[in-house]
């Protein structure tokens, strides 16, 4: 496994997005609006792993539920996995709780699936499967 991203939910992704582009000096991120998730992602690749911001497109989006239960945080880790559907095939086997049982498509088109916080200790971990 490695960390294929870190998701920072916010309530405005500019203030964020100036920090990795103008300070940290990460260039050319890619922005996507995924709209059955409702949210807009801007990802920043380091080369090393990527930051993805998560800005609420919704009142009833599960990003602005976070965000008004913690404010502006990490809202999950995501994990590169080589087969995501052997991946929770073995987590279901183990009785592991997932939020997704089967995979859906997240932003940049990749197969994505969550792990409910209640099996990791309040902690949202996302598969990855990339294209």
């Amino acid at each position: 496994l490695e960390i294929e991203h870190i998701g920072i939910a916010v309530k405005s992704k500019d203030k964020m997005s100036d920090f990795f582009e103008n300070i940290l000096g990460i260039k050319n991120p890619i922005s996507e609006d995924v709209k059955e998730q409702k949210v807009l992602t801007k990802i920043f690749d380091t080369s090393k792993g990527k930051l993805e911001i998560l800005e609420s497109t919704s009142k009833d989006s599960p990003i602005n539920n976070f965000l008004d239960k913690r404010g502006n945080a990490v809202h999950h880790i995501a994990l590169s996995v080589e087969n995501i559907e052997e991946a929770l095939k073995e987590l279901k086997n183990k009785n592991v709780q997932l939020i997704d049982e089967s995979p859906r498509i997240g932003a940049e088109g990749i197969k994505i699936a969550f792990i409910h916080p209640k099996a990791t200790d309040g902690i949202l971990i996302e598969l990855c499967q990339k294209p």
